[in-house]
C-alpha cells in the first residue's frame, strides 16, 4: 500500500511529514465571501517594530505655524504673563514630544527677541524726541542746560546717601542744637565734588555757595506755607530750612557741571 502511494504521482492525498507543517486550508482564492471575511480576521501579526516611532506621544499641531504669536495660542497684545503662561502650558502639555517642544521654545525666543527690539526703538525714539525738543527750545534752555549733565548712577546714589545720612543726623540732633555744623560739612562736601568734577576750586565754590544760599532762601520762604498738623513738634524752622539746604546742595555737586 505504501508502494502505491510513492509510485503513484497523480494522487491527491497530499504527503506530510513530522517535520512539515500541514498546508493552510484557505489561500484567498475561495469565492464564499463569507469565508474571505472569517478568515481576513486570522491575519498575522504585527511585532512592536511595526508601530511608528513615539507610540502614542501627543504632537504639537501648529509646529508648521510661521508666526510665534499664533504658534503659541496668544495675541500680539499679549501681557508677559500670558506669554509665560503659554509657553509652559504647552510645554508640559507636550513635553513626551521634542520637535514639539523645540517649536514652543522657537516661537517663546522669538516674541522675547522682538519684544526687546521694540523696547530698544522705543528708547531710541524717545531720546531722539527729547533732543530734538532741545534743539528747537529757546537759546537761554540751551545755555541753561549746557550746565547739566546726568552722572552715572553709582555716582547718583553714593551722593544721595551722603545729604540723606546728613538730614538724618540733624534730625536726630534736633533737641540738642541746631544743624550749623552738619549744613557746613555738607557745603564742604559739595565744593569738593564740583572741585573734583571742574577742576576748578574758584567755580567749585561760587556754584556751592549759591546752591546754600538759593536753599537757605526757598525753604525760608516754602516751610512757613506747610500745615503744622504734617511736621513734628520738635521740628524747628532752622532744621527744616537746613534740610532744603541738603537738597540743594546734592542737585549742585551731582548734576551741575
Amino acid at each position: 500500500m505504501a508502494s502505491l502511494f510513492l509510485s503513484n504521482p497523480t494522487t491527491t492525498t497530499p504527503l506530510s511529514t513530522p517535520f512539515l507543517p500541514p498546508k493552510p486550508f484557505y489561500r484567498g482564492n475561495t469565492k464564499n465571501p463569507r469565508l474571505r471575511a472569517h478568515f481576513a480576521n486570522f491575519a498575522s501579526p504585527r511585532c512592536a517594530v511595526d508601530t511608528p516611532f513615539g507610540g502614542n506621544v501627543q504632537k504639537f499641531p501648529r509646529t508648521r505655524v510661521w508666526d510665534p504669536y499664533r504658534r503659541l495660542g496668544i495675541s500680539r497684545d499679549a501681557s508677559e504673563e500670558e506669554i509665560w503662561g503659554s509657553r509652559n502650558f504647552l510645554l508640559e502639555q507636550y513635553s513626551g514630544h521634542e520637535r514639539s517642544a523645540e517649536s514652543i521654545e522657537a516661537a517663546f525666543e522669538k516674541i522675547l527677541m522682538d519684544s526687546f527690539q521694540q523696547r530698544k526703538k522705543t528708547k531710541i525714539n524717545l531720546k531722539t524726541k527729547l533732543k530734538k525738543k532741545v534743539e528747537e527750545s529757546p537759546p537761554w534752555i540751551k545755555n541753561l542746560l549746557n550746565f547739566v549733565e546726568l552722572p552715572p548712577t553709582d555716582v547718583i546714589f553714593r551722593r544721595l546717601f551722603l545729604f540723606a545720612f546728613m538730614g538724618g543726623w540733624s534730625i536726630m540732633n534736633s533737641a540738642e542744637g541746631g544743624p550749623a555744623f552738619q549744613v557746613a560739612v555738607s557745603l564742604a562736601a559739595c565744593i569738593y565734588f564740583l572741585n573734583e568734577k571742574t577742576k576748578s576750586l574758584a567755580r567749585a565754590f561760587i556754584i556751592g555757595l549759591g546752591a546754600l544760599v538759593i536753599g537757605w532762601v526757598s525753604g525760608s520762604l516754602l516751610v512757613p506755607n506747610i500745615p503744622a498738623l504734617l511736621l513734628h513738634p520738635t521740628w524747628t524752622l532752622e532744621l527744616l530750612t537746613s534740610l532744603v539746604v541738603y537738597l540743594f546742595l546734592f542737585l549742585a555737586c551731582t548734576f551741575l557741571k
